[in-house]
């Protein structure tokens, strides 16, 4: 007993210092575990128990939570590198050397998280092994030269994380720093490609591709390009980007509210600025791709795109707009404060464009929200003289749907637009051309993503589907390029008239990060629970039928007690993680204010919901 605190020391520290290693263990577990499923299927044989169920608890809620949590994990830790790789990148092109320790904090995060994802992994594989032997049989017979691929590909990115983490400060400089690029970018592509892979055997169960002939290869190669396959993997690819970026902003904040120096307010100010600036930047197209994914499920099989969009599970999509417009809310009012806060003098200049687009996307929120059909008691149904509302009824489809979320996003690059120009006046002298020219692409390109919606109601589905949604898509998209390029240009020789001044947000920023990664986690909780339930009582869809006890889709109540249950791990999960990952700056900040001593503003608390005192204080 007296050796076992030492024994939890130890085991913290292996996790945070030696996450390849955890990882590793992981991966040997599950490469041993996969011929065994493997051979299994070859000598023909089929287990006696097709389940097995687990008291309490029950074996389908266990495998819920273990895999939601195993998949948010992996979206933070696939999404991250990404990004922190970018930020190395542009140290390395600018000499700017606080991106180069951003891209180390950011990696810092992902090393804690790294080897809790294996661990979820290598427990999911247990359990789905024994509580569904069947099922894994079947896929075991159909992807078994994936497994082995997956499993070679998971020790290389282990192994090229070791060392990306380890050698950061040991290659800085010269040809050195070059080769640790180029393990940034092969930590990318190992983490892309084991992304993709098991994006085959989830999307397989919900559109499989099954041939008879062939060789092993050849049946798991048709299996793993399935018509939903690729919507798939570029989903989820943007949806880690905008996963990892709001989480590392929901860190940067919670750092930043308990900073105790200026420096510390500075550089964690800045840290939420680029965290939010990152899940902007993937959350802008990210609709487009759920788009492209709903899309290729209706054409698949029409059915499961009416069980989705129009059936039981229709009302999944007003909770999604909901939590959709509180990010877009959150993101935007974490810009507005910034210019108003780290900008002196700006408020007056840019109140009355904050409170303009706070109006838009209010009332395109409210479009968003309108059910198609109400729930409603007969009373209130002959009432209204049906099941739709008479006057709010006709935003309720998915013309208006689709026009306002392009709005939505119109608005929020502009906001963005407007806190990248903020303090700054361009000096080239076609500024104004170009600038009057983009004033009329806004409105034109807004008057013609609301005139298709509304010519929407006119034509019949497929057409608005096939050429009206896409025109839309296509409008915003060249509205987000061109505008892109076009500011850039003009900012290129730009006067800055006002410095920013960092570390002067007030503490309800930092909660506004937080609020933003609590709305993503329960959105992507949200929409993986739709994915699944689309199949309904099937295990493969139309292939392999469930016939336990669980054959049925949870009502939504109780799923939604679950996806809140799975956020509250996660971010348990994820505090632990920032902990763990924070352990090293205290015994240093420790040390530092020893010899320095602490600022007093840092050490008050933050109030929650925002202090006007604490803010003149900060």
């Amino acid at each position: 007993m007296m050796e076992r605190p030492g024994m939890i020391q130890r085991l913290i520290r292996l996790i945070a210092e030696s996450p390849a290693a955890v990882a590793a263990f992981v991966a040997a577990l599950g490469a041993l575990a996969a011929p065994v499923l493997g051979m299994a299927a070859d000598t023909g044989y089929t287990s006696a128990v097709a389940y097995r169920d687990v008291p309490v608890v029950g074996s389908r809620n266990l495998v819920w939570v273990i895999a939601q949590l195993h998949l948010l994990l992996a979206g933070f830790v696939l999404g991250v590198p990404i990004f922190a790789w970018l930020c190395e990148v542009v140290a390395w092109k600018t000499g700017e050397k606080r991106y180069d320790k951003l891209a180390k904090e950011f990696t810092k995060l992902l090393s804690s998280a790294y080897s809790t994802t294996a661990l979820f992994g290598g427990i999911l594989l247990f359990i789905l092994i024994g509580a569904y032997p069947k099922l894994m049989a079947y896929l075991s017979d159909i992807f078994f030269p994936s497994f082995m691929v997956y499993c070679a590909l998971f020790l290389l990115e282990t192994a090229t994380l070791y060392m990306y983490w380890y050698g950061w400060d040991a290659m800085s400089e010269g040809g050195s720093k070059v080769f640790h690029l180029f393990l940034g970018f092969m930590l990318n592509f190992f983490a892309f490609f084991i992304m993709i892979i098991p994006n085959s055997w989830a999307t397989f169960q919900a559109s499989p591709v099954v041939i008879a002939e062939g060789s092993d290869l050849a049946r798991a190669w048709a299996a793993t390009w399935n018509p939903t396959w690729w919507p798939v993997n570029i989903h989820r690819l943007i949806a880690n980007v905008v996963l990892g970026g709001y989480i590392c902003g929901a860190y940067a904040g919670i750092r930043y509210l308990s900073a105790r120096t200026p420096e510390e307010r500075e550089h964690y100010d800045w840290m939420g600025y680029v965290g939010n600036f990152i899940g902007v930047f993937g959350l802008l197209p990210l609709p487009f791709a759920g788009y492209w994914l709903m899309r290729e499920i209706y054409q698949y099989n029409q059915q499961m795109g009416i069980t989705l969009m129009g059936g039981f599970l229709s009302w999944l999509f007003i909770l999604q707009a909901m939590l959709i417009g509180v990010l877009f809310l959150g993101s935007n009012y974490y810009f507005w404060m910034g210019i108003t806060h780290r900008i002196p003098g700006s408020e007056a200049q840019y109140k009355r464009p904050i409170l303009t687009m706070l109006v838009i996307l209010l009332l395109c929120l409210g479009v968003w929200m309108t059910p198609h059909s109400l729930v409603a008691s007969l009373e209130e149904a002959q009432k209204m003289g049906g099941t739709h509302h008479p006057l709010l009824g006709v935003f309720g489809v998915m013309s208006a749907k689709m026009t306002v979320s392009n709005l939505m996003v119109l608005v929020t690059f502009m906001s963005f637009l407007m806190y990248w120009q903020a303090g700054k006046q361009a000096t080239v002298g076609w500024a104004r051309v170009a600038k009057a020219i983009m004033n009329a692409l806004l409105v034109i390109a807004g008057l013609a993503v609301i005139a298709l919606g509304v010519y929407g109601y006119f034509v019949p589905a497929i057409i608005r589907i096939n050429y009206f949604s896409t025109s839309q898509v296509g409008i915003v998209l060249f509205v987000l390029v061109t505008f892109t390029l076009l500011t850039s240009a003009i900012l290129k020789s730009a006067k800055t008239t006002t410095e920013m001044v960092w570390g002067r947000m007030p503490p309800r920023a930092g909660y506004a990060l937080v609020l933003n990664a609590v709305m993503v986690i329960l959105l992507m909780t949200l929409m993986g629970y739709a994915r699944s339930s689309s199949r309904v009582h099937w295990h493969v869809y139309g292939v392999m039928r469930d016939s336990s006890q669980y054959a049925f889709s949870p009502a939504l109540g109780y799923a939604a007690v679950l996806m809140a249950a799975n956020t509250f791990f996660f971010c348990m999960i994820v505090a632990f993680i920032f902990w763990v990952a924070t352990m090293g700056d205290k015994g240093k900040n420790a040390h530092g204010s020893k010899e320095k001593g602490a600022d007093s503003h840092g050490a008050l608390p933050a109030m929650a919901g925002g202090s006007q005192t604490l803010d003149k204080q900060i």
